[in-house]
């Protein structure tokens, strides 16, 4: 241990950032952190930087002043690693340095042990042992990047350990008030117009970190980048395109502005997985090659009924503090709220249905400053603008015609507000029907089958066609029961034949010609032929007759026996109407 010796008034300054200031200072460095710079810069004169290494582990960087430092701790071990955490600032005297541990391969293999533990920095204090830093640990700090400082007679050891513990209870002082300060910038956040883009920023701008918020659908609903250089550059970017494992899009934006670059999407695609598809709370861990991408942190958002709402996934170079921690923590709780109210709860539906109900007429004879509220209040229910297209959405149970049975569809109607980002969801008796603003793309689809549904896609709309974009969408429902495929109303043949359907079709043609499909080949295929040229010429014996070949009385004798099989009255309009459309699903059916 250092002896108290009297201190030098005459000493010359430190070289390495200590200043003679006396009075105290408040920290300015990371949050939550008193970094080697801060300390140096309270100690008496005297004090002189030998060396600076950098980063552990790295030469001549320069910034190992900027590091937090987790400790002050003296030691006079050969090899006290085992007993110092990472981020320390050790003290010696230099007595592992004598007798046979002066020699430059004992003093190398010293440093190197101290920079495998990533001590911070080594201080080495002038007498009793030795009258100047020895030359062989100089160019051994220098060769492995250990920063080194030389701590005058005048300054004992334990004034440096109490200067620390000072400036650290000082600096829990400013946590506080910076979290406090934060705390008021996450609730202006919440309350802006784009609160998720707000508080991302306002993340980045105090946690070096880049962020990307994610829907329950896997969406991009926001991303922010912070500067490793400078955690202020607050850098944002929004986006509505479904992540995929082809997207090559960075998780943190551009690499110009000098700060971390994130990693490719696609990286993230299983943390992303695994964050959505399971349960309870905790915290994903990853990490990447790519620059700011060491450590990746994924956050779920969930629901009070631990339904998967999102996700926030975070990455950064070094591990945060526990300040920095705490503001991650408020910022996912904020977020959780905001995914939670958008997908559960909100006043603009009610005031929606409500102004329908009492004013059921206003749509078509309301004015114009009337039906803007009503938009309004559309686009609130779909976290949409007053401009943006929507589309209805019906959703069919593939495996359980019979749906509902018996269940609660609270569990079911969340589930369908969080997937198509709507809070307007209607449980019905075939499944549910929805107002969204999302285009449904196919992976959207896909994720709705392999629940074991079937959608119905409307055609964009606006506020007032919405009644006939359901009806469309209505229109297309037993097709796809019948089916068992999905069907987009802009992809359909809005003709009976292409709105039966195949299945359906071929069901009619089975039960309206049956008994003509059941005689054999030879009698079957020249009645069926008569009967589709007869209906083709509207019922023309003399027409029918040009066109098939024959004689006007042998086309009205086959009609004869047709109508006798099928105990059917061809003079009837609708029965002739049902005969031509089934027939249109005979091919093939009769082999």
């Amino acid at each position: 241990m250092r002896r108290n010796a009297p201190q030098d008034a005459t000493a010359a300054p430190a070289s390495g950032g200590a200043s003679g200031a006396t009075s105290p200072a408040q920290p300015q460095g990371p949050l939550g952190a008193v970094t080697l710079e801060q300390l140096l810069a309270q100690l008496p004169p005297g004090i002189r930087v030998l060396h600076d290494g950098g980063s552990p582990g790295r030469g001549g960087k320069g910034t190992s002043g900027a590091e937090p430092l987790r400790w002050v701790e003296p030691s006079e071990l050969e090899d006290p690693t085992p007993y110092v955490p990472e981020g320390e600032f050790l003290l010696t005297a230099g007595l592992p340095f004598r007798g046979d541990g002066g020699t430059p391969e004992r003093i190398d293999a010293y440093v190197r042990r101290l920079v495998d533990a990533k001590v911070r920095a080594l201080g080495f204090g002038v007498r009793p042992y030795f009258d100047e830093v020895p030359d062989g640990l100089l160019e051994a700090c220098r060769r492995h990047g250990l920063t080194l400082i030389e701590v005058p007679e005048s300054i004992p050891f334990a004034a440096i350990g109490l200067e620390f513990s000072q400036l650290l209870e000082s600096d829990n002082a400013r946590v506080f008030r910076q979290l406090a300060d934060i705390n008021r910038q996450l609730m202006r956040a919440v309350l802006s117009p784009r609160p998720e883009h707000e508080l991302l920023a306002a993340l980045v701008l105090r946690v070096p970190v880049w962020a990307l918020l994610f829907g329950a659908d896997g969406r991009v609903r926001a991303r922010a980048h912070s500067s490793s250089e400078r955690h202020s550059s607050g850098e944002r970017h929004s986006s509505g395109e479904r992540h995929s494992s082809s997207e090559r899009g960075s998780a943190g934006g551009a690499a110009s502005t000098g700060g971390s670059t994130g990693v490719e999407l696609s990286l993230l695609e299983p943390m992303l997985q695994r964050l959505l598809s399971g349960s309870g709370p905790r915290v994903e861990m990853d990490g990447f090659e790519q620059p700011g991408s060491a450590m990746v942190l994924g956050h779920p958002l969930r629901s009070t009924k631990d339904a998967n709402l999102g996700a926030l996934i975070l990455g950064s170079d070094e591990a945060l503090t526990p300040a920095q921690n705490n503001v991650v923590q408020s910022v996912v709780g904020l977020l959780e709220l905001l995914v939670r109210q958008r997908t559960s709860g909100s006043l603009a539906p009610s005031q929606l249905a409500t102004a329908l109900l009492l004013h059921p007429d206003s749509l078509a004879s309301g004015g114009t400053r009337h039906v803007n509220g009503l938009k309004d209040l559309l686009a609130q229910s779909l976290s949409s603008s007053r401009s943006a297209a929507v589309r209805v959405v019906q959703g069919i149970k593939a495996d359980q015609p019979g749906w509902p049975a018996g269940d609660s569809p609270v569990r079911e109607l969340l589930q369908w507000r969080r997937l198509f980002d709507t809070k307007l969801v209607e449980i019905t008796d075939y499944g549910f029907a929805a107002i969204t603003r999302l285009k449904v793309d196919d992976a959207l689809v896909a994720e709705v089958e392999k629940l074991g549904w079937r959608l119905v896609i409307g055609d964009a709309a606006e506020l007032g066609s919405l009644p006939a974009a359901y009806q469309r969408v209505s229109s297309l429902r037993s097709k796809v029961q019948s089916s068992g495929r999905s069907a987009r109303v802009d992809e359909v043949s809005w003709s009976v034949t292409g709105l039966l359907g195949r299945e359906a079709g071929t069901m009619l043609a089975s039960r309206l010609l049956e008994p003509l499909l059941a005689l054999d080949a030879g009698k079957r295929d020249p009645l069926l032929a008569v009967l589709r040229g007869w209906l083709a010429e509207n019922g023309s014996w003399d027409g029918s007759g040009k066109r098939l070949g024959l004689h006007r009385n042998s086309v009205r004798r086959q009609i004869g026996q047709v109508g006798e099989l099928l105990g059917r009255d061809l003079n009837d309009a609708q029965v002739r109407a049902e005969l031509w459309i089934a027939l249109q699903y005979v091919d093939g059916m009769a082999d």
